[in-house]
């Protein structure tokens, strides 16, 4: 072979230099990674994403100084393009639906199996994301009540119908704008939406819709662009707040 396709540029985050050391080890050996830098704390992780431009970090949350989430918010807001996936001790962990709400891609487990950590990764690069869906309703069970405050507001439409109590007899902004953002969508877009809060992956939604897969990209594709959103992800949690699931 010639020219050797391009390689997944990649930025370790960890307090810890010794899990540092492990992962460099597991992602180096896979033909297509590239291990660009290392960051013992959030700050420094800014500071390699402005300098080395990694495709994907990955990021542990619970470090000394600036955690993962500040991290992950200050990365996303200045270079969305890298993408980060969130590094946690424990399943289900407050700080993993944090860091998806900052703008991760996804998280998973620090003692993940190193094909299941690959397969992330690549995940995460190509655009999709990197949660299952068994975790993903059961992140947003757990914490789908704090969802109002943790989505910055961007909640709230189902308090807009008529008759509704509470906090939407004054019109919400934020609320409004969610609701206008989802009526640009077609009615096949918004199942597609609600399937993919329901936590179906695209193959799953195929055979729910007797859709093709790639015709399952093509929608899923046009409801992030028509919902600002950055990936399935925040397409999940933006679901639960306005109230489709």
């Amino acid at each position: 072979m010639t020219d050797a396709a391009p390689r997944i540029r990649l930025l370790l985050v960890d307090d810890q230099q010794l899990i540092r050391m492990g992962m460099r080890m597991v992602l180096e050996a896979q033909p297509d990674f590239e291990v660009v830098g290392e960051a013992g704390d959030g700050r420094e992780a800014v500071a390699a994403v402005e300098s080395l431009r990694p495709e994907v970090v990955l990021m542990d949350v619970r470090m000394p100084g600036m955690d993962g989430i500040e991290a992950t918010r200050a990365i996303v807001a200045v270079h969305p393009e890298s993408r980060i996936i969130i590094l946690t001790t424990f399943d289900l962990d407050e700080y993993a639906f944090a860091g998806l709400n900052a703008g991760a891609s996804g998280f998973l487990l620090k003692d993940a199996q190193p094909v299941e950590l690959a397969t992330a990764i690549r995940a995460v690069a190509s655009g999709d994301a990197a949660v299952s869906p068994r975790v993903t309703r059961k992140l947003l069970e757990l914490f789908g009540p704090q969802l109002p405050a943790a989505a910055g507001g961007t909640v709230g439409a189902t308090d807009a119908r008529p008759g509704a109590s509470g906090n939407a007899g004054s019109a919400d902004p934020a609320a409004s704008a969610a609701s206008a953002r989802l009526a640009t969508l077609t009615e096949r877009e918004r199942e597609v939406l609600v399937a993919m809060a329901e936590g179906l992956t695209n193959s799953e939604i195929a055979a729910r819709f007797y859709l093709s897969e790639s015709t399952v990209k093509t929608h899923v594709g046009r409801v992030l662009m028509k919902l600002e959103l950055r990936d399935r992800v925040q397409a999940v949690i933006f679901a639960y707040s306005v109230g489709l699931v």
